[in-house]
C-alpha cells in the first residue's frame, strides 16, 4: 500500500509546508519532546490509520503512533483513538496533514457504513464511482471498502462503460456494444447505461454484461428489473446520495452507485490534544 500512497502524501506535504514550518520552528525548541493523543469528537468509523502513521514517518522515522482502536472500527464521542509522542516540531509539522487524511477517510467510511446498514437484508451492494477527490482516488475508494461498500471502476482502463456521449458518438447502443466486443479485452465486462426501457431493450439485445438504470424511479426500476430478467447485472444510478436506498435496494437491483460516497463528503471530527 504504502508504493501507492507515498506520493500522495508527499504532495499534500510539499503543498503544506514548501518551504518548511515556520511556525514550529521559530516557537518550538530543537529538542522539545511531545506526548499526544488523538480525540474522537463524534461518532464515527475510523479509517486512515495507515496513512495517518505513513505521513509522520515520512517527516521522522522516530515519531510513534500507537492505535487504540481498530481500522474500521466504531469509535465513540470522547474516545481516545489513538497515542503519539516524538520531537515536538515533527509531530506539529504533520499534524495538520495527517489530520486532513484521517479525517476526510473516516467521514468517506462513516458515510458509507450508514448506506450499506440501509440496504441490510437485501441482495443489493453500495457501490462507489469514479467522482472522487483528483489525486485522492486510491485512498477514497479504500475507504469505501473499510465502510463495507464496493468499488465500481478505479478508472477509464478498468471495464468499459457505455454512457449516453458514448452512445451518441458511435452511433448507438448496438453499435456501441458490437465494437466494444471486438475491441476490448475478454477480461472486461460491458456496461451501458440506460434512461428507459426502449434502451434497455436495445442493451440487452447487444448482450451487455451490466445495465445501468440512470436517474429512474423505484417503479421504472422495478419493471426494468423484470424485463431484463437476470440476464444482466442491474445497477441503479443517479443521485443516489438522495434517495431512499432501502426502497431502491428492494426493487431488486444488484448494485447501487452513489458518488456522494466521495464527492459529497463531510470530514469525522476529529482533533490531536498535546498532554
Amino acid at each position: 500500500m504504502f508504493l501507492s500512497i507515498d506520493p500522495i502524501i508527499q504532495a499534500a506535504l510539499q503543498e503544506d509546508l514548501p518551504f518548511g514550518d515556520v511556525t514550529t520552528e521559530c516557537c518550538v525548541p530543537e529538542t522539545a519532546y511531545s506526548h499526544g493523543y488523538f480525540l474522537a469528537k463524534e461518532n464515527f468509523i475510523v479509517c486512515g490509520f495507515p496513512v495517518l502513521r505513513r505521513v509522520f514517518s515520512l517527516i521522522d522515522e522516530t515519531v510513534t503512533v500507537t492505535f487504540l482502536a481498530a481500522e474500521g472500527q466504531a469509535v465513540q464521542k470522547g474516545s481516545k483513538i489513538a497515542t503519539i509522542e516524538g520531537p515536538a516540531r515533527s509531530v506539529l509539522t504533520g499534524e495538520r496533514t495527517a489530520l486532513n487524511f484521517l479525517q476526510h477517510l473516516s467521514g468517506i467510511a462513516t458515510y458509507t457504513a450508514r448506506a450499506v446498514d440501509s440496504i441490510s437484508g437485501t441482495n443489493a451492494r453500495i457501490t462507489d464511482t469514479r467522482k472522487t477527490t483528483p489525486g485522492l482516488r486510491i485512498l477514497e475508494k479504500y475507504a469505501v471498502r473499510i465502510g463495507g461498500g464496493f468499488n465500481h471502476r478505479m478508472g477509464l482502463s478498468d471495464g468499459v462503460l457505455i454512457k449516453d456521449n458514448h452512445i451518441a458518438a458511435a452511433g448507438g447502443i448496438a453499435a456501441a456494444v458490437k465494437t466494444a466486443r471486438q475491441l476490448a479485452s475478454h477480461m472486461l465486462k460491458i456496461e451501458v447505461e440506460t434512461t428507459n426501457f426502449t434502451e434497455i431493450d436495445q442493451a440487452l439485445q447487444a448482450k451487455a454484461d451490466i445495465i445501468m438504470l440512470d436517474n429512474m424511479t423505484n417503479e421504472q426500476m422495478r419493471r426494468a428489473v423484470l424485463q431484463i430478467g437476470r440476464r444482466a447485472l442491474v445497477e441503479a444510478s443517479g443521485n443516489m446520495g438522495d434517495r431512499n436506498l432501502r426502497s431502491v435496494a428492494e426493487t431488486g437491483v444488484d448494485l447501487i452507485s452513489i458518488g456522494a460516497l466521495t464527492h459529497t463528503i463531510r470530514a469525522a471530527d476529529i482533533s490531536l490534544n498535546f498532554i
